[in-house]
């Protein structure tokens, strides 16, 4: 048998899938495209995530498009994160030309025409489209402590705090609340709750209040309150049976790493809890692409990358998959690389020594094979040219190829802001969770317990001055002590405290689903 019959077989072998497939490209041997010998994806093992990688302009964001129509067409829900913002395009059918017609001759046994995906705008900020919020509650005392890179010390204070409101009935749905429960905790309310959750250091309050100031300089404040969004509305299917491609257009997030981590960690979280456990499904439920991936990753705390890491581990199984996309495979912690099942390597490019180590390095993160020198290929990778290898249906990675890939069938580019009017303008979430609900919460119900406490101590301070000033007043009595008088304002505080929960109006713990 030939080198060439011999890699033939190896592909149609290797990439040969009998259930739900669709096609990346066309195999590549000696820089000959191998026409009609096509690259297939197997829909069976996207629940066991990806990587996508490649300098600036070498062809990435056309094959997120690639994938996000293949996995719609075959019913699949999607959901990008859009940094660069150019993704919108997939709203659109793309334009037939000359390039288009001479890569598809070149691929061969391929049905392509130009077809929009059925998209929904998603948004973190004050732009058009689905506006994504969670609460403070849905996040919880552990996720929390990891955004914010407690310690121990510290995140053992911000349970405390968590649990002090639980108790109090002061629900925690929005930064403000957050703030003003830990200037209460390290303030006038330290002995109070001394007394019932142990010592309370006033430095260590401090540092966490400060660090949720710095999340709320990154626009946490945007982010956190009500209505929280449904994970539920992420996996839609559109009434001619496509999934519907979710798109979060955070174009703002690269100034603003924090926020992008806080939200990531928290949709993962929120995912793994609410979906149930499904195994090996032939299509997975959803499919996340996250562009610019590094920015997850740059800030991140050694425990929040744990966090992450222990998600992406445990979510295959609810049938969720992720992919990365970025400039070079080292930008994604090794932990969370050794999980990726597929790869589409893009070129790189070798501009320094360190860049030749980096490609070298790169090249060892894939198979083996006799066809292909790889190091000295990423180099020559043209656009829209990779190296693919993947799981087959039986979980077993597939030699590496040498791919070129199938245009996008939808727009390679962006809509226009009237087209994206129009989309948001025909979109059935956007009035739902337009609307920004300010429950009674946290913060206003210890504004409340401070005003009525201090109406409390004037009406004493009144009630002192008005008091006859007869022979009977000059007698001192054990209550006319400064500090007595004080305990006792004190315990009248408290009480009042304890009866507003008692009676229902210190608020209540939020109820329902939402994004965190």
């Amino acid at each position: 048998m030939s080198r060439t019959d011999s890699f033939l077989s190896m592909v149609q072998q290797g990439y040969g899938f009998t259930g739900v497939h669709f096609p990346l490209g066309a195999a590549v041997l000696d820089g000959e495209v191998q026409k009609d010998i096509l690259v297939n994806l197997p829909l069976r093992t996207m629940n066991r995530h990806g990587l996508i990688a490649g300098a600036t302009g070498t062809g990435k964001t056309k094959t997120l498009q690639l994938l996000a129509e293949g996995l719609s067409a075959a019913s699949v829900p999607v959901l990008m994160m859009d940094i660069k913002g150019d993704m919108s395009g997939l709203a659109a059918a793309g334009q037939p030309g000359s390039r288009i017609d001479e890569r598809l001759a070149q691929i061969g046994a391929v049905d392509w025409k130009p077809a929009a995906c059925p998209v929904e705008l998603l948004t973190l900020s004050d732009s058009p489209g689905v506006r994504l919020r969670s609460t403070v509650i849905e996040f919880g005392p552990i996720l929390m402590s990891r955004i914010l890179g407690l310690n121990e010390t510290q995140e053992g204070v911000m349970s405390m705090v968590f649990k002090y409101c639980d108790d109090e009935r002061m629900p925690l749905l929005d930064l403000k609340d957050m703030v003003r429960v830990l200037q209460h905790v390290g303030g006038d309310g330290r002995k109070e709750l001394e007394a019932i959750y142990g010592r309370i250091s006033p430095s260590t309050t401090g540092t966490i209040l400060r660090k949720v100031v710095e999340l709320q300089q990154q626009g946490g404040d945007g982010f956190f309150g009500e209505p929280s969004f449904d994970v539920d509305d992420l996996m839609r299917i559109a009434p001619d049976g496509r999934g519907v491609v979710n798109i979060l257009r955070v174009t703002e997030m690269q100034d603003r790493p924090k926020l992008f981590s806080t939200f990531m960690l928290g949709l993962l979280a929120e995912l793994y809890a609410n979906l149930p456990e499904e195994g090996d499904l032939d299509t997975p439920k959803l499919l996340m692409f996250i562009d610019e991936a590094h920015l997850i990753f740059q800030e991140a705390t050694p425990a929040l990358l744990q966090q992450l890491e222990t998600v992406i581990k445990l979510i295959r199984s609810k049938g969720v998959g992720i992919f990365f996309c970025t400039q070079n495979p080292q930008d994604i912690p090794a932990p969370i690389l050794s999980q990726l099942g597929l790869k589409i390597q893009h070129a790189l490019r070798a501009f320094t020594a360190a860049d030749r180590k980096g490609i070298k390095l790169a090249a060892e993160n894939y198979p083996e094979t006799d066809f292909y020198q790889v190091d000295e290929l990423l180099t020559g990778l043209g656009i829209g040219e990779a190296l693919v290898t993947l799981l087959n249906e039986k979980g077993i990675p597939t030699p590496l190829v040498h791919t070129m890939l199938l245009p996008p069938s939808s727009r390679m580019g962006v809509l226009s802001e009237a087209e994206i009017s129009t989309l948001v303008d025909q979109s059935k979430l956007v009035s739902k969770y337009a609307q920004i609900r300010d429950s009674e919460s946290a913060y206003e119900i210890l504004t409340a317990r401070m005003q009525a406490a201090e109406r409390q101590l004037k009406t004493e301070d009144d009630n002192d001055e008005r008091a006859p000033k007869g022979r009977a007043s000059k007698e001192k009595s054990i209550f006319d002590d400064p500090i007595v008088r004080q305990a006792g304002r004190t315990a009248a505080a408290i009480l009042t405290r304890s009866l507003l929960g008692a009676l229902g109006l210190g608020g209540g713990r939020r109820k329902g689903r939402g994004l965190f």
